[in-house]
This record gives structure tokens, C-alpha cells and sequence, in this order.
């Protein structure tokens, strides 16, 4: 290998990463100090991020709707008042759906689930008297444990002490995590608050950010390098896009189901059940699940029977869905077969939570798409036909 230029630096580069791999894993603790502090920096403009992605996706629906109505106009100089009006308008009445999807589910589900738990406390007392009943008669007809209590010698001092000692220890706890929770809390509003702003921004000066990221690449990197990099991140946007689209119309559509379905069988709680179920299903695989467990617990202090066949009824529903309903709405716009839908779900999970689970789908499409892509390509070169 000759010694000119380019290799020198690719030789200096080599021995520059070398070294930093070295650091830090010599200073990994540093390290990771250091990407956590960065990380809390960062964190309200990557949730800025997430926000302005979140609600492009329904802003850019209502601004393609406001643009073919105001197209019938020939009038050029309305046309360029409306244009000046478009974005802000547009984000304002994305707001207002979000906000009021928000309260409409906010409305439904909290003053629900106070009645159920106000219910469920009525048939706990109600219960209590026949179950004190069932004890006494089981004691009074069982002598060994009559005799056992009889025999059983307490030192009520000791008890009443180590009492006043937990619930001391525990007040300075409770104190000492309540003021944690508070500045948790001060912190996570301050963190939303800058990045919604931010997440105004992007929305409003996207097309500016675009171009100047462009510019940036442009500039830093070779020509091929560039366009691979702006491939890539519309492949991403594109998918990303799509799944959050199909995600949310797949969890209306088997809400809504759920919904009409329990109104003619004459369940209770079909409403709450049915907002309920479409949140839930925001989570891919497992979310309806988790509705279901929470749906039928509170059918339960209503009827068992009734729990019972709602179980029957969300396997049949679930059955439905998933065979017909996800691999049309959600399966084909994110491309990605089923058994990697399930390692994505199942990594992302264990990563991130919730929010892996939402990533790591789409996520693992574009990763699966452009390795598709690379294996073409390279059997094409070999000139192999592989079927």
C-alpha cells in the first residue's frame, strides 16, 4: 500500500479511533457520566423532535386538504395571502385535533374508572360483614386454631415500638421521595414546555431546516455520500410516517369495533371500553391485550358471566383483527414480516419500554430494507440468481 495522501489519513483516522475506543473504554464510567449529562441537555430538543414528527403527520393531511380547496381560486393574489397563512393555520388546527382527542379520551375513561372504583368499594363493604361472618364460623368450628390464638403470646410493647419505628423510618422516606417526585415533575414540565416549543418551530421553518441540512451535507461530504444520506433519511421518514398512520387508524378502527359490538350484546362499559382499547392498541402485539385485562376486571365487578364472554368476544375480535385488519392497515405500510415485527417489538420493549416497542418497528423496517437493497445489489455484481 502506497503512502500518499489519502491513506495517511486514513491512517491517522484509524489511529485516532483506536485511541478513543481505548479512553473510553479506560474511562468507561466517564463516558457515561459524560453521555448522560449530554443526554439531559439534549433531551427537550429530542422530544421537540418527536413532537413536530408526531404532528406533521396529521398537519400535512390538513394542509394538502386546505390547498386543493383554495386551488379553485384563479385570484393569484388570495392564493399568496392564503400560502402566508397555510403553515400557521394548519399547525393550529392540528392543536386543536390532538387537544381535543386528549380530552375526549380524558373525558370518558377518568369519570368512568371513578364510578367503577366507587362500585368496587360499595361491593367490598357490602362483602366484608359475610366474610367476617365465614371466618368466625370457620374459627368457632376449628379448635386447633382457637387453641393457637388462645396460646399465642404477644408482646404488644415491642410491637407498638417496632410500629413507630417503620412509620417514622417511612415518613422521612415518603418526605425525602415526595420532594423528589416534585422536582421530577418541575423538571419533566420545564423539558415538555421547551421541546413543544422547538417542536413549533421545526413545524413552522421545516422547508428552511431542510435546505440547510441539505447545504450541510453537501458540504461536509461527497456528492454520493450526500445523496445516500438523504435516501435514507426519506426511506426513514417515509416509513416512520406510514406506521404512525396505520398504528393509529388500525387502534380507531378495533376500538370502534369493540364499541358497537359490546352496544349490541349489551355490555357494560362499551364506551370505556372501547376508548380504551383503541390507546391501548397504540401498542403493537401486546397493547390489546393489555385492555383487554383491565376491560374485563371492570366487567367483572358487574357480572362474572359478562366478563367471561367479554373474554370470548375480544378472541374474536382480536382474531379478526389481526388476520384482516393489521396486515392490510399496519403490515404493508411498514413492510416488515412478522416473525422481525415480533423481535422488534420484543427488543425495542426491553430497551425503551413503550416507546422502543413504537420505534423499533419502523425502525427495524428501514434496516430491513436497506440490507434487502445491499443483498440485491451484491448478488447482481456475483451474477447469482438465488430464489
Amino acid at each position: 500500500m502506497s503512502l500518499d495522501k489519502e491513506n495517511m489519513k486514513k491512517i491517522c483516522l484509524l489511529i485516532v479511533f483506536t485511541l478513543a475506543v481505548f479512553v473510553g473504554l479506560w474511562r468507561l464510567e466517564a463516558v457515561i457520566a459524560a453521555i448522560s449529562f449530554l443526554g439531559g441537555i439534549l433531551a427537550p430538543f429530542i422530544l421537540g423532535g418527536a413532537i413536530a414528527f408526531i404532528l406533521s403527520v396529521p398537519m400535512n393531511r390538513i394542509e394538502i386538504t386546505i390547498c386543493k380547496l383554495c386551488s379553485k381560486d384563479s385570484n393569484e393574489k388570495r392564493q399568496r395571502k392564503r400560502e402566508k397563512f397555510l403553515r400557521p393555520f394548519s399547525m393550529i388546527l392540528t392543536l386543536v385535533f390532538v387537544i381535543a382527542v386528549l380530552a375526549l379520551a380524558v373525558l370518558v375513561i377518568f369519570p368512568e374508572l371513578g364510578r367503577t372504583v366507587s362500585g368496587l368499594g360499595r361491593t367490598i363493604q357490602a362483602n366484608v360483614p359475610v366474610l367476617l361472618d365465614k371466618l368466625e364460623e370457620l374459627f368457632h368450628n376449628n379448635k386447633e386454631i382457637s387453641y393457637w390464638l388462645s396460646n399465642l403470646d404477644l408482646n404488644w410493647d415491642e410491637i407498638i415500638r417496632k410500629a413507630t419505628n417503620i412509620f417514622q423510618s417511612g415518613a422521612d422516606i415518603i418526605l425525602g421521595s415526595t420532594f423528589s417526585v416534585v422536582q421530577s415533575i418541575f423538571s419533566g414540565v420545564t423539558t415538555f414546555i421547551i421541546g413543544f416549543v422547538f417542536a413549533c418551530y421545526i413545524l413552522i421553518q421545516k422547508e428552511k431546516l431542510g435546505r440547510q441540512c441539505r447545504k450541510l451535507l453537501f458540504a461536509y461530504l461527497k456528492k454520493q455520500q450526500a445523496e445516500r444520506v438523504l435516501e435514507i433519511a426519506s426511506l426513514t421518514h417515509r416509513t416512520f410516517a406510514k406506521f404512525l398512520t396505520g398504528q393509529c387508524l388500525e387502534a380507531v378502527i378495533l376500538g370502534t369495533m369493540f364499541f358497537v359490538a359490546m352496544t349490541l350484546l349489551r355490555f357494560p362499559y362499551a364506551l370505556l371500553v372501547g376508548v380504551l382499547i383503541a390507546i391501548t392498541a397504540l401498542i403493537p402485539i401486546f397493547g390489546a391485550f393489555i385492555g383487554c385485562v383491565v376491560a374485563a376486571f371492570l366487567i367483572l365487578m358487574v357480572s362474572p358471566m359478562q366478563a367471561l364472554a367479554f373474554i370470548v368476544l375480544f378472541l374474536v375480535l382480536q382474531q379478526l383483527e389481526g388476520n384482516l385488519i393489521y396486515p392490510h392497515v399496519v403490515g404493508g405500510s411498514v413492510g416488515l414480516p412478522s416473525i422481525w415485527v415480533l423481535v422488534a417489538v420484543t427488543v425495542g420493549g426491553s430497551l425503551m419500554g413503550i416507546v422502543g416497542m413504537l420505534i423499533f418497528i419502523p425502525l427495524m423496517s428501514v434496516l430491513y430494507t436497506l440490507l434487502r437493497q445491499d443483498v440485491v445489489k451484491r448478488l447482481e455484481k456475483k451474477q447469482l440468481d438465488i430464489s
